[in-house]
């Protein structure tokens, strides 16, 4: 008589090994999908978004100097306009004597690299390679005439129209830009006291570690960079003026700005130094401005970063690697500045999410600093 034994129930099946792995998946499953839904999300609504990142990291690298001012007396409103108004006035004056030193050097710029051109086509056509005869072979006023048709086309007009609405959105996004940094700056820890009013006391004791841990990963990581940035402007900068390189005070500032995508940027910013210095002062001058940026760039990984943003960012390079390549392909250029303190406070929240309290609560204070004291 053959035995007949009883269908297992649904919760053994849900609880021995593999229902326990497939319950796992299902769950890693249904986040990823929710992530990928909120990273599309927020794709769609970059134009808001990217400012309000921008602005978070900003809020946090020029906290303590809100902090600062409030500490002595001043308003928070008086002083969220003073640190505004101070940022504002820099960049005014950087790009101030970057447009002065563009226009001042630029027809020697312009001079320089024409006759460089023409020597490298002297150059290929009487060179060993047989490429001279394809070079003798184009005719210039063909290349006129195609460039004329180019630029009466509705392809160009449709390109055009496009660098427009592109240039509204840039602007449309620096002014919402202002308006958040500057209530960040003025109530950015009444505003996280806010959001933390709903949940339980442990969770808000929790929350406000974690507002101070942001605050401070994002402000260490701007104004650690920014020393880096500065000293590699200043290093690479003043070797190209003395060099006699044209457009040394652009080149410098752009060197700085790019010194702010880790790992690529400064190598990136030193190849265009090193082309501008080939174009303009020929090859002797490139190579001794190539050797420049590499050191300054070892310098920089071996010296500068350990010590400067050792406590902001612990990230190994491949992680930065991997946030830089997924924040440029989510945000283009501002993503890719944005990838590494994101994923550097991502990594701190996960560091510090159980770690116990050591910083006295004060935040419920409406005269309280902001999150970094």
């Amino acid at each position: 008589m053959t035995e007949i034994r009883p269908r297992p129930a649904l919760s053994a099946l849900m609880t021995d090994r593999l229902g326990r792995v497939a319950v796992r998946s299902a769950q890693i499953i249904v986040i990823g999908i929710a992530a990928i839904a909120v990273i599309y999300g927020l794709v769609q609504l970059r134009l808001v978004v990217i400012p309000l990142l921008l602005a978070l990291v900003l809020g946090s690298a020029f906290a303590p100097l809100v902090g600062w001012a409030r500490r002595r007396g001043v308003p928070a409103l008086a002083a969220a306009w003073l640190v505004l108004l101070l940022a504002l006035s820099l960049l005014a004056g950087v790009i101030t004597l970057i447009t002065f030193a563009v226009r001042r050097q630029w027809p020697e710029l312009v001079e320089s690299a024409s006759q460089g051109f023409d020597e490298l086509l002297e150059l290929i056509r009487t060179g060993p390679l047989p490429i001279g005869d394809l070079i003798d072979d184009v005719d210039p006023d063909s290349i006129g005439e195609q460039v004329t048709d180019f630029v009466s086309s509705s392809q160009f007009g449709s390109g055009a129209l496009a660098g427009v609405s592109f240039a509204g959105e840039l602007l449309a996004g620096f002014a919402l830009l202002l308006v958040i940094l500057f209530f960040f700056l003025k109530d950015g820890d009444r505003m996280w006291e806010f959001l933390l009013k709903p949940v339980s006391p442990s969770s808000r004791t929790r929350g406000r570690r974690l507002g101070r841990m942001t605050v401070t990963t994002l402000g260490g990581y701007v104004r650690g960079t920014a020393i880096v940035a500065l000293v590699d402007a200043v290093a690479i900068g003043a070797a190209l003026a003395l060099l006699g390189v044209p457009l040394a005070l652009p080149l410098a500032a752009i060197v700085f700005l790019a010194a702010f995508i880790p790992i690529v940027g400064a190598t990136a910013a030193g190849i265009l130094a090193a082309l501008v210095a080939l174009v303009a002062n020929g090859p002797i001058i490139a190579l001794i401005v190539v050797i420049v940026v590499i050191a300054v760039n070892q310098l920089e990984g071996d010296f500068l970063q350990p010590i400067v943003l050792s406590q902001a960012v612990k990230l190994h390079p491949l992680v930065i690697l991997l946030a830089l390549a997924v924040g440029t392909i989510l945000g283009g250029v501002i993503g890719a500045i944005l990838a590494v303190p994101i994923a550097a406070v991502a990594w701190g929240v996960v560091r510090s999410w159980n770690e116990p309290d050591r910083v006295p609560d004060h935040a419920a204070d409406p005269a309280a600093p902001p999150l970094t004291e």
